[in-house]
C-alpha cells in the first residue's frame, strides 16, 4: 500500500470529524449515505440492547438511533416527495452564460475577478504543481468565499423521536432546482448591516437561546474548485419551547427518512450529507 494510504474504522474516521478540516468533503458525502439502519433492522431486539450496551452507547446516542430507524414521524415519505414536488412546480431556473464584460457590479483585475465591495466570492487564477497526482502541474481558476459559512440542523425531539429541521433550498446550480439543506445555510458575512434578509433560524442558531450544541466545527469544502473555503458545521439541540410549526419551506425528519432520500440522486446537498456524516452514535 502507497506511503499516503491508511486504514481507519469509521468510529475513527467520525472522532476525525470532531476537528476542524481533517476529513475532506469526498470522505464525509460517503459516509452520510451508510444505511446503519440496514445492519440493526437486521439484528434481534436482545442482540440490538446488547450491542448498545457494549459500545458504551449514552442516552443521546440512544435516541439517534431511534431516529436512525424511524421512517415515519411528523410527516410520511409520501408526504416529504409531495412537499418537494410543491416546492419544485413552484420555481423554474433560467440560466443564460454572459461575457464577463457584461457582468454588472463585478471587476475584472490583473489577478482576481471580484466585487468592490468585497462580498459573496472572487476568482482567482492558480497555477498548481502536486507531485502526486496523475497530472503534475496546470493552471486553473479557483472560486473563494468571501466570508466563513455556516451549517447548522436544528433537531427537536418530537413524540419520542428526534426530527431534523430540513429546509428546501434553492440553488442556482441544482439539478432540479430544490434539495434538502440544513436548517440554516449561509455566508454569515452577507447578512450584516441588513443588506440581505436574515435567513430563518439564523439568529437562533448564533444566539444565546437554551439549547445544546451537539456538534461544532469548521469543515473545508472541495479544494479543486474552491480556495479555503471552511463551513462552521452546528447541529444544535432546541430547547422544548421551540416551536414544531415551522414556516412552509421547512420540515421536520427523522434521521431514518433523510437517510432514506440519500439513496437517490439529487436530494440532499452537500452541506447537509456533510452535517448527517458528522453525527455519532456514542
Amino acid at each position: 500500500m502507497a506511503d499516503d494510504f491508511c486504514w481507519l474504522t469509521l468510529g475513527q474516521i467520525k472522532t476525525l470529524m470532531n476537528r476542524d478540516n481533517i476529513v475532506n468533503m469526498d470522505t464525509r458525502t460517503v459516509i452520510s449515505g451508510l444505511p446503519f439502519r440496514d445492519y440493526i433492522g437486521s439484528l434481534s431486539v436482545y442482540d440490538l440492547h446488547c450491542f448498545l450496551d457494549n459500545h458504551r452507547v449514552g442516552p443521546f446516542g440512544r435516541e439517534l438511533f431511534v431516529s436512525e430507524m424511524s421512517l415515519s414521524g411528523c410527516q410520511t415519505i409520501d408526504g416529504v416527495l409531495f412537499w418537494l414536488s410543491e416546492r419544485k412546480s413552484r420555481h423554474e431556473l433560467l440560466i443564460d452564460r454572459i461575457p464577463l464584460r457584461d457582468v454588472r457590479d463585478w471587476r475584472v483585475g490583473e489577478s482576481e475577478i471580484a466585487r468592490p465591495d468585497r462580498r459573496f466570492f472572487r476568482v482567482l487564477g492558480v497555477e498548481v504543481v502536486i507531485e502526486s497526482r496523475e497530472v503534475k502541474a496546470w493552471c486553473q481558476p479557483l472560486v473563494e468565499p468571501m466570508q466563513e459559512g455556516l451549517c447548522a440542523f436544528i433537531i427537536k425531539n418530537i413524540n419520542g423521536v428526534y426530527h431534523f429541521l430540513v429546509q428546501a433550498k434553492i440553488e442556482c446550480g441544482n439539478f432540479d432546482v430544490v434539495e434538502m439543506a440544513p436548517t440554516v445555510q449561509c455566508l454569515t458575512g452577507n447578512y450584516k448591516d441588513g443588506y440581505l434578509y436574515t435567513p430563518p433560524f439564523l439568529d437562533y442558531v448564533l444566539g444565546n437561546a437554551c439549547k445544546r450544541v451537539l456538534f461544532d466545527t469548521k469543515q473545508s469544502e472541495e479544494g479543486g474548485r474552491f480556495y479555503h473555503e471552511q463551513n462552521r458545521n452546528l447541529v444544535i439541540e432546541a430547547e422544548d419551547a421551540f416551536p414544531i410549526q415551522v414556516p412552509e419551506n421547512y420540515m421536520w425528519l427523522t434521521l431514518g427518512q433523510i437517510k432514506e432520500f440519500l439513496r437517490y440522486n439529487n436530494y440532499l446537498n452537500i452541506q447537509a450529507r456533510s452535517l448527517i456524516a458528522a453525527l455519532d452514535f456514542r
